[in-house]
């Protein structure tokens, strides 16, 4: 049956290969892939190039407005027939700065804006326009660990604060240091299977959610933002360790993240699925209070807006 599916972050690395596979796997899909204007424009043209149902709207995910009115627009399409029914939302976007100070408009740090609040956004605008049975998948991190065996010391663990202060630029001590914005991006993934449980909780029957860990990919663009030696060492060098267990190619962890979309790999509802089982994340993760916490917060980010796009 006729299919919508929306994307963010199908432009490149995982995201690229895992939105081919959904075509092929999945013909009867018609795959909306967000992404910014031109971007979008050339990723619908070269995915859809073979006579596959794919569209794009344009969305800025580090912006809220522009996350807002891209999710306007799908729900303008999905209304007017132009897609066929909404049974698909996956949240692979996520970005990494080389500091904690980096702040978008609405004064959101803009690491949280990208992996939290862009998510959070899509899926609340477009929740009452699923069709059941629904799947949302998250793409999270295992850096939410924080120790050696998960990413090799690479990446601080994650520092939990209040969400009103992790919103916000210089969440972190020194701020302005590559380890405040590694930190950044742990604490957004471990908020990001927080609101994986809270979706579980309180999403209708039918919508499951699901948080997919992709493991290390060396060689993707999640690092564009570090500096020439950072860059150079994710692209030529780290790329290595594919051929170890430490990490995983682009390629394999592609193919595990359009498993999870597509249900090849099971997972109920609430999941964290490290690339192609479901595991346990970590002990800090399941956390019923934080995750309330983190609810409650971005539901104050986005009330302001939320009623008029569903009028």
């Amino acid at each position: 049956m006729p299919s919508t599916i929306v994307m963010t972050g199908a432009s490149r690395g995982i995201g690229r290969v895992a939105a081919e596979r959904i075509l092929r796997g999945a013909p009867q899909v018609h795959l909306v892939v967000a992404a910014r204007g031109s971007t979008g424009a050339r990723l619908a043209a070269e995915l859809g190039g073979t006579g596959r149902r794919v569209s794009h709207v344009a969305v800025d995910l580090g912006v809220p407005d522009s996350v807002r009115s891209a999710a306007v627009e799908i729900r303008g399409r999905l209304d007017r027939g132009e897609l066929p029914p909404l049974h698909g939302f996956v949240g692979n976007a996520g970005i990494q700065y080389t500091n904690a100070l980096t702040e978008g408009p609405g004064g959101f740090e803009s690491t949280f804006a990208v992996n939290v609040l862009a998510n959070h956004l899509f899926v609340r605008l477009l929740e009452d326009r699923f069709h059941t049975p629904a799947r949302i998948v998250i793409t999270v991190s295992d850096t939410h660990f924080g120790d050696f065996a998960h990413n090799l010391g690479m990446v601080p663990g994650p520092v939990w604060r209040s969400p009103d202060v992790l919103a916000r630029p210089g969440a972190f001590p020194e701020p302005r240091g590559t380890a405040a914005g590694r930190t950044a991006y742990s604490t957004s993934k471990l908020a990001a299977i927080y609101l994986v449980h809270e979706y579980a909780r309180r999403l209708r029957a039918g919508i499951d959610a699901v948080g997919f860990n992709p493991g290390f990919v060396p060689g993707t663009d999640l690092a564009r933002n570090a500096g020439p030696a950072s860059r150079f060492a994710m692209r030529r060098i780290l790329p290595l360790l594919t051929r170890t267990r430490f990490a995983t190619s682009r390629a394999a962890a592609g193919r595990c993240l359009a498993d999870v979309v597509l249900g090849a790999t099971a997972a109920p509802t609430g999941a964290y699925v490290d690339r192609d089982r479901v595991a346990r994340s970590s002990e800090e993760s399941y956390d019923p209070r934080r995750e309330a916490e983190l609810w409650e917060a971005l539901e104050r980010f986005i009330a302001p807006d939320r009623g008029s796009a569903h009028k």
